[in-house]
């Protein structure tokens, strides 16, 4: 999968993009990352990128001329079958079903803003989709753009050294994952679940959705609104409720 960020300081992605797992998948050939400065696309010898807003206001706004040109010259007629993201506060929540449809596509172009947003035209008239990663104010698109490719890439096949990896993570359910311990057994007095010690899988594997379950209800409870449950789940989650009086639902 191939994912091309247009942006005005492709520097400050390039650590986080070259570590770890996305880094890993980039050599593998598991994914493609390519990085292009909207700067390099403008005609004046001050690579001028923003403007005043018409109407007057504070701050300033990003111009249309080199966006278009730098979407346009990378992507060519790829742009009629490639999604292009306008990373905004003002489109769509990236959640994880949003990272599913997303990870469909064979190439996905991301368009990264700065101080007061882009030009409207850009969003009229190139954008295909408008993408926030939540409901608070970030200096750029940058930040936004490095969650959605490292998201999306965590679901293409081969990144993850564990296949089951990708199931097992907060949210690929529906719910919040349930706790992790690992050694030592004790540290500092504070002990293992015996259940996680018992080599009872089919027990570990109970304990383990109650767990998640629990904490849904308690930090999450809106998210039981899409996820996939059945009616042990609901037994489960009847009785938690009932005990909430009784403080069960304590961590």
């Amino acid at each position: 999968m191939r994912f091309d960020v247009f942006t005005l300081l492709p520097e400050v992605m390039h650590t986080y993009l070259r570590s770890s797992v996305l880094g890993k998948a980039q050599e593998a050939g598991l994914i493609e990352v390519h990085l292009h400065n909207i700067r390099d696309h403008t005609l004046d010898r001050h690579h001028t990128t923003d403007d005043e807003p018409y109407g007057g206001g504070g701050g300033m706004v990003m111009k249309p001329e080199p966006i278009f040109a730098a979407v346009e010259s990378v992507v060519g007629e790829a742009l009629e079958t490639t999604p292009v993201l306008l990373l905004t506060p003002q489109g769509r929540v990236f959640r994880q079903e949003v990272a599913h449809e997303l990870a469909g596509y064979e190439r996905l172009v991301l368009i990264c803003g700065r101080y007061e947003g882009v030009d409207e035209r850009v969003r009229q008239y190139l954008a295909t989709d408008e993408i926030s990663v939540g409901d608070y104010v970030l200096t750029g698109g940058e930040l936004p753009a490095l969650v959605i490719i490292d998201t999306i890439a965590r679901l293409q096949s081969g990144v993850l050294g564990d296949v089951e990896a990708t199931e097992k993570d907060s949210y690929s359910s529906g719910l919040l994952e349930h706790p992790h311990y690992t050694r030592p057994a004790s540290f500092r007095g504070w002990g293992v679940p015996e259940v996680l010690l018992s080599g009872d899988h089919a027990r570990i594997a109970a304990w383990r959705r109650e767990q998640s379950l629990r904490r849904t209800l308690l930090r999450r409870p809106d998210l039981f609104e899409t996820a996939k449950l059945d009616e042990a789940d609901r037994n489960l989650l009847d009785r938690m409720k009932k005990g909430n009086k009784r403080n069960t639902l304590k961590e």
